[in-house]
């Protein structure tokens, strides 16, 4: 059988309020990040980030981060997309650090990727509910940027 193949889909820019830290929960340290908008832009999709959804974080001992995030958009066209991205994020202690204080590293310096489930009542984009998708990620300050690729 052939192997799957990625297609670029999109990059989520991801607009975050400041993070609601929680406390100790089961597992490991909780937080929540509002997503209050940003931008998506791309060859299948694109339009604006709505003002609602997080990311329920939890950040383990061992300093890897859950990422588990509910939010949707709307397209150029009027559809809404909802999107669930389950993922995680690790990498050397000072890199992390230096995330946790807004600093910008290189992307490539640790690991961040998702997995995501959109689904949309818009028979134009019956596909989203047909398709896989996985999602390389950049941490900023005040935002997260996601490509998008479908598993085809």
């Amino acid at each position: 059988m052939p192997p799957p193949q990625l297609e670029f889909v999109c990059q989520l820019t991801v607009d975050l309020a400041p993070i609601r830290e929680m406390g100790e929960g089961r597992a490991g340290q909780r937080r929540i990040i509002p997503i209050i908008g940003g931008t998506v832009e791309g060859p299948e999709l694109s339009g604006k980030i709505l003002n609602l959804g997080a990311d329920w974080q939890t950040i383990f001992a061992n300093g890897a981060a859950e990422l588990d995030t509910r939010y949707a958009f709307e397209t150029h066209d009027g559809a809404l997309i909802e999107i669930r991205n389950y993922g995680f994020r690790h990498g050397p202690p000072e890199i992390i650090a230096a995330l946790a204080r807004g600093e910008d590293v290189p992307q490539g310096s640790y690991y961040m990727r998702t997995h995501a489930r959109l689904e949309s009542g818009d028979p134009r984009y019956d596909w989203v509910n047909k398709t896989l998708f996985v999602g390389t990620g950049e941490r900023k300050a005040s935002q997260v940027i996601v490509d998008l690729y479908a598993l085809r």
